[in-house]
């Protein structure tokens, strides 16, 4: 959801351009802009009828020829009342008032002002060629205007090309500010598009976080949980175990219960706050340098493990892919207790700047009817290495090989 963007002050602003484009209305409401305008075009149009009248009624009318009889003075003021009072609903019916009062341009002076006004209205608010044929109708009614009321001190066509630059001058203008407010339009959308683009890439990332979160749990805790299990099920087949080697036991499940909570409340961190990041912040996270310490804690846990590790400038390994490695070699380590106890796991890790770096984890396949470690396990952790070998860049094999055992294996690039 995109939060709309709200201007600081909507009353400077036309009632189409105050209203954000998602709450926009049919027809939006006059802001205290639109009711200054409407009040100044209202008061300057009652004053232009009040000059065309008192002009019509004097001996020598300079603006227009001088109407034969008195009443149509009183109707030519009228119309031009009239005209005033369409000034507060032209933004709701601009067209429809323009075309209603089209033929009243032919011969009323004391309405010309308003009129004006209405005409600019419709170019404001409609299509351009909506505003060039209402502007084209308007200079033949203004070449009829010139014809049935001439101006005394002009010449005919003197006063239609008056006339006619009037049109021109009220369109150009009625245009550029038409063009203006659709300028301000794309604006906002444009910067309403780029917020929502921001948080959906912050949606993103909060994803892509809570992946990595789960990612990180099940490397860490499935470790530290198959070892407890493994710990708790020789204690469960030798109840009659010497009171050192119970003690002894029960000491390791009480240091992987508490490595496995320091572990869970490590991957939770990262849910921290900022705040409480910088006033406790995380201990790195485990590298290649790491390895032989997991390789050893799973000796201790009764794991016979063979390692091999040729890595040529180890210390020169990127952080990303030892860590990578690290979890590689953690999973299938944790694989081999859950469905394959009692075996061998042989574990080879090699590799050299510029020829990426392999992980190989053999073990040997389960025969049938053997005892299961009786570890519950979700099924995803292979497809979490999967996932983080792919982020990588590099490639993941897994599953029984020639000789028939199980073979996980995987490379990670690192250049020179």
């Amino acid at each position: 959801m995109t939060s709309a963007v709200v201007p600081d002050h909507p009353w400077l602003l036309p009632g189409a351009l105050a209203v954000p484009a998602g709450r926009a209305r049919a027809r939006p409401r006059r802001t205290t802009r639109d009711w200054i305008v409407d009040s100044v075009a209202f008061v300057v149009s009652l004053f232009w009828v009040l000059v065309a009248t008192l002009d019509a009624l004097s001996p020598a009318p300079e603006l227009a020829t001088r109407l034969p009889h008195g009443w149509m003075i009183v109707v030519d003021a009228v119309i031009g009342l009239v005209c005033c009072g369409l000034l507060w609903v032209r933004r709701r019916w601009p067209l429809g008032l323009a075309a209603a009062t089209l033929p009243l341009t032919a011969f009323s002076m004391a309405g010309a002002f308003p009129l004006v006004i209405i005409y600019f209205t419709v170019v404001v608010h409609r299509r351009t060629a909506v505003a060039l044929a209402v502007t084209a109708a308007g200079i033949c009614t203004n070449f009829a205007f010139g014809y049935l009321r001439p101006e005394p001190n002009l010449p005919y066509w003197a006063a239609t090309v008056w006339g006619v630059v009037i049109s021109a001058t009220v369109l150009a203008w009625g245009m550029f500010v038409r063009a203006r407010r659709q300028l301000v339009v794309s604006l906002r959308e444009r910067a309403e598009r780029a917020e929502a683009e921001q948080q959906l890439r912050v949606a993103q990332a909060r994803q892509l976080e809570r992946t990595r979160i789960a990612r990180e749990m099940h490397d860490v805790l499935a470790h530290r949980i198959s070892l407890l299990s493994l710990h708790a099920g020789a204690l469960e087949f030798r109840p009659d175990a010497p009171a050192d080697e119970v003690a002894k036991a029960a000491g390791v499940i009480r240091g992987s219960a508490h490595a496995a909570l320091q572990d869970l409340r490590e991957v939770i961190g990262v849910l921290r706050t900022e705040s409480e990041v910088e006033e406790d912040p995380e201990r790195p996270q485990p590298t290649l340098a790491d390895l032989p310490a997991l390789i050893e804690e799973s000796r201790e846990a009764g794991v016979r493990v063979n390692a091999t590790q040729l890595v040529a400038a180890a210390d020169a390994v990127p952080a990303a892919v030892g860590r990578s490695a690290y979890r590689i070699v953690q999973e299938g380590l944790t694989n081999a207790r859950k469905h394959a106890p009692g075996t061998v796991v042989t574990v080879g890790v090699a590799g050299a700047p510029g020829a990426g770096l392999s992980v190989d984890i053999r073990n040997r396949w389960p025969i049938a009817g053997a005892t299961d470690a009786g570890i519950p396990g979700t099924g995803t952790g292979l497809v979490g290495i999967a996932e983080r070998v792919t982020l990588a860049g590099g490639r993941l094999e897994y599953g029984r090989d020639e000789t028939g055992d199980f073979r996980l294996a995987a490379w990670l690039p690192w250049t020179a």
